[in-house]
C-alpha cells in the first residue's frame, strides 16, 4: 500500500506534493465583510501548513460578490482581495505546503438578507433554507458573466501566487445545481440531458484554462450523490471520466463518509470511493474525504483507490495532523474538544462559535 506521507506528482504538471494529506476546505467564517482574508484566518491556515500538511486548501471563496453563501466568506471576485491572497500563499509555499484556493457560487443559496439581491440558479428554485424566495433563472448571457467570473477568479488567485484552484462542484452549490435535474429543467444547451446540465462545468473548466497558466493545479470537487438535486451516482461517475478529458488535474471526491458503500448490479457493496477508482482507472487523480480520523481510515482509504486523503474535522482539532501520523500516533484525539485546546489549534472565537453548532464537537462552557 502507498504511504500517505510519501510524496505525490501530479502527471500533468509534474508538481511534486511532499505527502498525500489534504487539509479540505472548511466553512470557518473568519474573513472580513469585504470578502478580505483576515489575520485570524491566515493564521489558522497558515499553522495547517506548518503542521505538514500536503495540500492546504481555503474555505469556499465566492467568485461574485452576490455570490455569497454566509457571512465572513473569503471572496476572490475583486483585485482589492488579492494582498491578502498573496500575503496567505508567500506564508503556505514558505512552510511547503501546495496552496489551493476553493472557488464557488452560491446560486440559489445565497441568501437575499446577505447579498441583497434575488438569488439565481439554473432554473427557477427554492431553497428551503431560504424562506420561500423564488430563485431567478440565469439568462444566457448572465450564465456566461458567471462564467468568466470563475476564470478571473482563478487568474486572480495565481497571480497571488497558489498552485491551483479547487472548483466547488458539491454540496449543492451553483455548479451542482446546473447537474442536478431537480433543479435544472432547462431545454436549452445549459440543461436537458446530463451533457448539457455539465456544459456548466465543462465551460467553467475552459475558462480558467484560457485564465492561467499551463503549470496551474485545477481540481473539481463532487458529490456522488445530492438527494435533493436528483444527482445520482452513475452521473457523477461520468462527469467525472468527463473531467478527466476536459484538462483537470484531480477529481476530489466528498463522501461525507468514506466508509458509505453504494451496492453495484450484483448486489455487492463497494465504497464510494472504490466506484471512482474502479471507474476512472487512473486517468486523473484521486482526493477523498468524510470521516477520516486516524490512520486505520487512511489506509482504507488509500486502498479503496484514493491518490491523496483529505480530511475537515480532524484537521481543525489537530493542525499537525500529519505530523501526528509521521510519528507514529495514528490516533489523533477524537470529539468533543475544549474551547483551549480549539485556541491552541489556531481557531478564532468566531470559528469557535461556528464549530459549536456541530453536534457533539466543542464541549461547552459553563
Amino acid at each position: 500500500m502507498t504511504n500517505v506521507l510519501s510524496e505525490f506528482t501530479f502527471p500533468r504538471t509534474g508538481l511534486t506534493v511532499r505527502n498525500r494529506t489534504v487539509l479540505a476546505a472548511l466553512t470557518n467564517k473568519q474573513s472580513h465583510d469585504d470578502g478580505v482574508l483576515s489575520q485570524e484566518e491566515h493564521h489558522w491556515l497558515t499553522l495547517r501548513g506548518k503542521g505538514g500538511f500536503g495540500i492546504v486548501t481555503t474555505a469556499a471563496a465566492n467568485v461574485t460578490e452576490h455570490g455569497r453563501g454566509w457571512e465572513g466568506e473569503l471572496g476572490v471576485w475583486s483585485d482589492h482581495q488579492v494582498p491578502g491572497l498573496a500575503h496567505l500563499a508567500s506564508k503556505l509555499s514558505e512552510y511547503g505546503a501546495v496552496s489551493l484556493a476553493q472557488l464557488f457560487h452560491g446560486g440559489m443559496r445565497s441568501p437575499f438578507n446577505l447579498t441583497g439581491v434575488q438569488p439565481v440558479s439554473a432554473s427557477e428554485n427554492t431553497e428551503p433554507s431560504m424562506m420561500g424566495i423564488v430563485t431567478k433563472e440565469l439568462t444566457h448571457d448572465e450564465i456566461e458573466s458567471i462564467i468568466i467570473a470563475f476564470g478571473s477568479a482563478a487568474a486572480r488567485c495565481e497571480a497571488a501566487g497558489f498552485s491551483g484552484v479547487e472548483l466547488h462542484g458539491a454540496h449543492s452549490y451553483l455548479i451542482s445545481q446546473f447537474l442536478g435535474p431537480n433543479t435544472n429543467r432547462r431545454s436549452d444547451q445549459w440543461g436537458g440531458d446530463l451533457m448539457g446540465r455539465s456544459m456548466f462545468l465543462q465551460r467553467i473548466i475552459e475558462q480558467v484554462r484560457a485564465q492561467t497558466s499551463q503549470e496551474f493545479i485545477v481540481g473539481v470537487r463532487l458529490s456522488p450523490t445530492i438527494q435533493d438535486l436528483g444527482i445520482e451516482l452513475q452521473e457523477t461517475l461520468q462527469v467525472a471520466k468527463w473531467c478527466a478529458g476536459w484538462g483537470l488535474d484531480f477529481i476530489h471526491v466528498s463522501c461525507w463518509d468514506v466508509f458509505q458503500t453504494q451496492a453495484d448490479k450484483y448486489g455487492q457493496e463497494i465504497s464510494l470511493t472504490k466506484w471512482f477508482s474502479n471507474h476512472l482507472e487512473g486517468q486523473i487523480p484521486i482526493i477523498t474525504t468524510g470521516k477520516i480520523w486516524d490512520g486505520e481510515d487512511v489506509r482504507f482509504a488509500m486502498d479503496e483507490g484514493a491518490d491523496l486523503v483529505g480530511v475537515g474535522r480532524a484537521g481543525i482539532a489537530h493542525y499537525d495532523w500529519p505530523q501526528q501520523l509521521s510519528k507514529g500516533d495514528s490516533s489523533p484525539k477524537k470529539p468533543p474538544f475544549t474551547v483551549e485546546h480549539l485556541k491552541q489549534a489556531g481557531l478564532s472565537d468566531t470559528f469557535v462559535t461556528y464549530m459549536s453548532r456541530w453536534d457533539g464537537f466543542v464541549i461547552p462552557q459553563n
